[in-house]
């Protein structure tokens, strides 16, 4: 079923049509979440509450709208507004890896570079670049882990290795990608920090 027919279908009330919209977008939205929430609860109720209001909006969704954009988009400002109002407290967890005026100013930056371009949009391409330099082995944990949002068991069960083979890839994998984007974005090392953990 292609995305036209299932945002039609999805207009119509048809809870199979929102059932394979949310399995095809809930592992990289709780993914994306976890760029701002440490919390996985808090992130999980953030995500979910994004999928109500697409389930009582369903009714204005136009087939050709990318109902995967609506879901970020409406994701973005509600882990921007939760990090407002809870004044960065959901990061005290990882308080030890940036400075306060750091977190300060992630949240009241605009966003946006010259080329109109969010800094998620650079971060994800940079990440992505940085993925594919990975060794390959290496490469695939990450992306079941970080990406697809599969737990370190079912990583090690798909793949036939040891649970702990899986944190060692995890480990240099993090290592690596971070010591990049690091030094390609200073600034944003909280949210690199929280994509990661």
């Amino acid at each position: 079923m292609n995305k036209i027919e299932l945002n039609r279908r999805l207009s119509q009330g048809d809870p199979e049509a929102f059932e394979s919209i949310f399995k095809l977008t809930y592992p990289r939205l709780i993914s994306y979440c976890r760029l701002f929430i440490t919390n996985d609860a808090q992130a999980e109720d953030l995500v979910q509450e994004c999928f109500v209001h697409l389930w009582r909006k369903r009714n204005t969704i136009a087939p050709s709208q990318s109902t995967e954009s609506f879901l970020f988009v409406m994701l973005k400002h509600r882990c921007l507004n939760f990090i407002r109002d809870n004044h960065f407290l959901v990061l005290k967890e990882d308080i030890n890896l940036v400075k306060i005026n750091e977190l300060q100013q992630l949240f009241e930056i605009d966003f946006t570079n010259s080329e109109n371009k969010t800094i998620e949009e650079e971060l994800l391409d940079a990440l992505s670049e940085e993925i594919e330099k990975l060794p390959e082995k290496r490469k695939l944990v990450f992306v079941k882990s970080k990406i697809e949002g599969l737990k370190n068991r079912e990583i090690a069960e798909q793949l036939g290795i040891s649970i702990k083979t899986v944190e060692k890839h995890l480990h240099q994998a993090k290592e690596q990608i971070q010591k990049e984007l690091t030094t390609k974005f200073p600034l944003y090392g909280a949210l690199l920090a929280l994509f990661l953990k």
